[in-house]
């Protein structure tokens, strides 16, 4: 039976599209649909490894997770990642194609519409609901000619969609009623509701407008949804580190705002914990002293390195680790704490070699092939915040290209889980045919544990590190933590806690037939 279809679509970026269509994805679940996420094409530098050892969108990793299913390429066929203002690599199905210029790419969108097309068909084979989530606008005239993501997805599904205002950004109701104009009359006959987003207050203030926007576009308000604090929720746009406040934990922990900053969800499950103040630095006047400072993922490193010379963050940094604080780098980080990083086939950049910051004896070597993975690892730093968790077990994913070597102490084993087409690290055969994995190790130490760099994302969904860390900064600080400080953070009460939230403020019922389900 093929699926039934929804189409979340919205006013323009950061309207909260990704997060409703998590919630969504969970209500449905939990009332017995097997849901599927897709997005044709996601403009993200979050992004995750599937079983396979390829890559998507984290956003729609994160909706998968909601809906109780394993991500898959077919959820997010066009990856693209930013590299420059007018550049990005071009991943199709999970693996990188090419790095194209934006007029370049847009004159290639139609070759890709087959990966879309097929990749939604398989979804709705396999599943009984596909929510679709847009992408920005469906209202940029500009770009209609060569949409794959908005209204042409719409009508080649024939979905109906939900369109989404941000009403925290202001403007809300000129936003839906100036969208809805914009768009051709066959697109905006498939409009069947519209939703009012990250509202504050009191809805009842709200009735004026909502009956307006009713009247005057003939489409039914099915909701107001009110702005969740402290939803622990990966977001794929690093537009939400612009209204991050340093928190008022008794530990100060400070990450670089990159330009190119990848993969921040690292640190989200961190920055929940009660003891820890999570701030993102990209002035070094405003660095300080930090418990700790981390330098994260990044799309480019070697242009992320060069910014960091160029705002004196680099200095800043050497200066830090040479009164004694730690330092910890993932992944482009960690590249950028070595002494060198070499590209001699021009794979990231036009640098053949660049020098790092020179705080860890590695040298980073880029080629062609990029390496994504989930891994299975224990724990085995002796020194330095992770010790107190050395001999346990966690999970992590890799997303990177380029390998490192080095002198220093390693933090990770890892095996690789056992997943078919999973990429590096493959498996060894052996005399009768069997496979079997080669462990490998991650991750180096030194200056007595206060410097240290790692390719493993997702560090910090596991409770032992989070906790090793937090104790140790502690202990550095000479600071007590209580144990009530340390709660058990779990994603998937948040998602419970989101498609609360919608069953309480959406019209379900209302949904229900939208869709052509029954409730």
């Amino acid at each position: 039976m093929t699926a039934r279809v929804l189409m979340v679509q919205g006013t323009g970026s950061s309207a909260g599209k990704s997060l409703l269509v998590a919630g969504l994805c969970r209500l449905f679940r939990r009332e017995g649909y097997r849901v599927a996420p897709f997005k044709a094409q996601n403009m993200a530098l979050n992004s995750a490894a599937t079983l396979d050892g390829r890559e998507i969108g984290r956003a729609q990793a994160v909706q998968a997770e909601a809906a109780g299913i394993d991500p898959t390429v077919e959820m997010n066929p066009i990856l693209l990642k930013p590299e420059e203002d007018s550049r990005c690599q071009v991943v199709v199905l999970g693996t990188p194609r090419e790095t194209l210029r934006a007029r370049d790419y847009y004159r290639r969108k139609g070759e890709l519409w087959e990966a879309v097309t097929s990749s939604l068909a398989s979804l709705r084979e396999r599943y009984d609901l596909v929510l679709i989530e847009g992408a920005g606008s469906p209202a940029e005239v500009n770009l209609r000619d060569n949409d794959i993501v908005n209204m042409r997805v719409a009508l080649h599904a024939e979905a109906p969609v939900l369109l989404v205002g941000d009403i925290d950004r202001g403007g809300v109701f000129a936003s839906l009623v100036g969208t809805l104009d914009l768009l051709q009359p066959r697109e905006r006959a498939l409009v069947k509701g519209l939703v009012i987003n990250k509202f504050r207050g009191d809805v009842s203030l709200l009735e004026p407008g909502l009956r307006f926007v009713e009247e005057r576009s003939g489409v039914h308000v099915l909701g107001v949804v009110p702005y969740l604090r402290d939803l622990l929720i990966s977001d794929e746009d690093s537009v939400v580190l612009e209204g991050v406040r340093p928190g008022s934990g008794l530990l100060d922990v400070a990450v670089l705002r990159l330009p190119r900053i990848a993969n921040f969800d690292d640190f989200d499950l961190l920055e929940a914990e009660p003891a820890v103040g999570l701030r993102y630095v990209a002035d070094p006047l405003k660095l300080g002293r930090p418990d700790l400072l981390i330098i994260p993922g990044s799309k480019s490193t070697v242009a992320d390195l060069d910014f960091l010379r160029e705002s004196g963050l680099a200095r800043a940094v050497l200066a830090l680790v040479g009164s004694g604080t730690p330092v910890l780098g993932i992944c482009g980080g960690y590249q950028m704490l070595g002494n060198r990083i070499l590209d001699p086939e021009g794979v990231e950049s036009g640098q053949v070699e660049t020098a790092g910051l020179g705080l860890l004896p590695a040298t980073t070597t880029f080629a062609a092939g990029k390496r994504t993975t989930r891994v299975a690892a224990r724990v085995l730093a002796g020194d330095g915040p992770f010790a107190m968790a050395r001999g346990e077990e966690i999970g992590a994913y890799e997303i990177h290209m380029g390998t490192t070597t080095h002198k220093g102490e390693p933090l990770f084993h890892l095996a690789e889980d056992e997943q078919p087409g999973a990429r590096a690290a493959r498996p060894q055969g052996t005399a009768d045919g069997r496979t079997e994995r080669t462990p490998s190790l991650d991750g180096c130490l030194c200056s007595r544990g206060l410097v240290m760099g790692t390719y493993l994302h997702g560090l910090f969904e596991n409770r032992c590190l989070r906790r090793s860390l937090v104790q140790w900064l502690a202990d550095r600080r000479g600071v007590s933590i209580p144990d009530g400080d340390a709660p058990t953070l779990s994603r998937d009460a948040e998602y419970d806690r989101l498609a609360d939230c919608l069953r309480g403020n959406l019209d379900v019922g209302r949904l229900y037939q939208i869709i052509g389900l029954r409730g």
